[in-house]
């Protein structure tokens, strides 16, 4: 069988990022819903994130003169037995995504796609980063599991995985 090409590997990435902004709409739906509005501003945050991932994937595809395929929207949960269900599913949402960026990174190398390997480098980092930051996230709501008004407390004080945006970041389409 012949081996994937990288654009084609990076679409299918692209639906990834996609749906997993969706998931992240659900998980603020949900926070939403039960009047948890720091929790709800988190993952609507984190969900505007993973698009302009996609939307940076995207960019690439048209500079290196790929094809870009955008995906079908599939729906998403917007209901959980209680408030720590969210954090779970993202936090392993975000070490899957890694799992999937890591690929990429060694296909770019494997294929000796330079400017490939190149784009992937910030997406390593980020990863790390995203899992780290979902990890303290579950920490926090576990351990305020009995009143998520804790949690809130915590995300403002704290503004976790909130920056001023990193200048090392590729371009996302529609921005330039």
């Amino acid at each position: 069988m012949a081996e994937k090409s990288f654009a084609a590997a990076l679409n299918e990435q692209i639906a990834n990022e996609f749906a997993a902004s969706q998931q992240y709409v659900g998980a603020a739906v949900y926070y939403d819903a039960e009047t948890l509005p720091r929790l709800a501003h988190f993952f609507y945050r984190q969900a505007l994130e993973e698009r302009e991932h996609a939307m940076m994937m995207i960019q690439y595809l048209l500079d290196v003169d790929e094809e870009v395929h955008i995906p079908d929207i599939k729906s998403q949960e917007t209901r959980y037995g209680d408030g720590v269900a969210p954090v779970k599913m993202a936090l392993k949402q975000e070490k899957r995504v890694g799992e999937e960026i890591y690929a990429l990174f060694e296909l770019a190398r494997n294929v000796k796609d330079y400017r490939a390997e190149q784009f992937m480098q910030w997406f390593v980092k980020e990863q790390v980063e995203e899992v780290a930051l979902m990890n303290d996230l579950l920490n926090v709501v576990e351990r305020s599991k009995e009143n998520l008004l804790l949690a809130e407390d915590y995300i403002a004080r704290e503004n976790p995985g909130e920056g001023d945006g990193d200048p090392t970041a590729p371009p996302p389409a529609g921005e330039g």
